[in-house]
């Protein structure tokens, strides 16, 4: 059997993760399969070293996301032996006519239409939709939340739609308190500066109790250059002077300190498809503070302590208690530790060759 995998968002952040942790799972899991990564070649490059299995063949594509050229060019460079075509992200190829598997993260391009930059990306997301649920021969959904939307919001069919969780990394779980990156006590936020982040109510919240606390606030995550951005949230930063920093993206030994030496991470998201850096923090022995919204209890369950993301008062609140209680600390920091043990990435493989398997073996 041979399976083409669309591997161009690798290095995204949070389908990035999902690509880099899975895709070599599943590839070693099937050694009876041959797989097609197709991808960019700067980013091939970065991942020579997974890729020199000789059941594993990359092709090389440049066009951008979310574009027409995308379509043409990934139709062009499907190999015709490809028996499965797997698509981590909802752009799949419209025009591949074999068997189709696509991984739904979220739904926010629908659900959330404002935060989408123009009147195309808006089109696009809608037909692209609409296409898959009708096109798909199964639809792997990374939550419960998500599997809802999509039926909330599309005309998928539940017989072919599973959910399948992410996971953990191990690493995660490993990591041991090394130097300081930042020489103040400090609150942290990890994600990318997007409308559906919320970062702007978290510095709200900071800014009422920046004078009460010592604690800087740490936001650890790509600044610039992304699709939808948040241009109100360097505004109000800058009016803080130096209690609030943009680190940038940082790589994965880094963000293990930045987990295990904050006081807390705080995650305000308005819509989150399942959310990761909550659990990344617990396993690294860091509480959460989260909001009350979207997949996030489903994920954190009870390790975490919620908030209305709407509620700045709430959001202040929550974090004065965890930051003041020890108790409080302690117990979320252990429960942390087992909600975060839940998740790991060999699950998530199982269950996605479980569901492969059936695509191949299906007339």
């Amino acid at each position: 059997m041979k399976i083409a995998v669309d591997v161009r968002m690798m290095f995204s952040s949070g389908i990035g993760s999902y690509i880099r942790h899975l895709v070599p799972l599943v590839i070693r899991s099937m050694p009876k399969a041959r797989f097609y990564l197709l991808g960019r070649p700067s980013e091939m490059r970065q991942w020579r070293g997974f890729a020199q299995s000789a059941r594993v063949k990359w092709v090389e594509t440049t066009s951008p996301i979310y574009t027409i050229a995308e379509q043409i060019e990934l139709e062009r460079k499907i190999p015709k032996d490809t028996d499965l075509f797997w698509s981590p992200h909802y752009n799949f190829p419209v025009l591949w006519k074999g068997k189709l598997l696509v991984t739904v993260h979220d739904v926010y391009h629908l659900a959330m239409l404002k935060g989408i930059g123009n009147l195309t990306k808006r089109f696009y997301a809608r037909r692209m939709f609409g296409r898959l649920t009708r096109q798909a021969d199964a639809l792997i959904c990374v939550s419960q939340f998500t599997q809802k939307e999509l039926f909330r919001l599309t005309d998928a069919k539940p017989e072919r739609t599973k959910v399948i969780s992410n996971g953990v990394d191990e690493a995660w779980f490993k990591v041991k308190k090394g130097k300081r990156p930042h020489d103040r006590p400090y609150l942290l936020f990890v994600g990318n500066v997007k409308p559906n982040k919320n970062l702007s109510s978290l510095l709200n919240a900071f800014d009422l109790i920046k004078g009460k606390i010592p604690h800087d606030l740490m936001v650890v995550g790509k600044k610039e250059g992304f699709i939808t951005g948040d241009p109100s949230v360097l505004e109000k930063a800058e009016k803080m002077g130096g209690r609030v920093r943009f680190t940038g993206t940082v790589d994965q030994a880094r963000l293990g300190q930045y987990y295990a030496h904050a006081d807390l991470l705080v995650f305000p998201s308005l819509y989150e498809g399942f959310g990761l850096p909550p659990l990344e923090a617990m396993a690294c022995g860091c509480p959460a503070v989260v909001s009350r919204a979207a997949s996030l209890p489903e994920v954190c369950g009870s390790a975490a302590e919620y908030f209305d993301p709407l509620n700045v008062d709430e959001m202040v609140r929550k974090i004065t208690e965890v930051l003041r209680n020890k108790k409080l600390r302690t117990r979320m920091i252990a429960l942390g530790k087992q909600q975060a043990r839940r998740f790991s990435w060999k699950k998530t493989a199982q269950g996605t060759c479980g569901v492969i398997d059936s695509l191949l073996t299906r007339e």
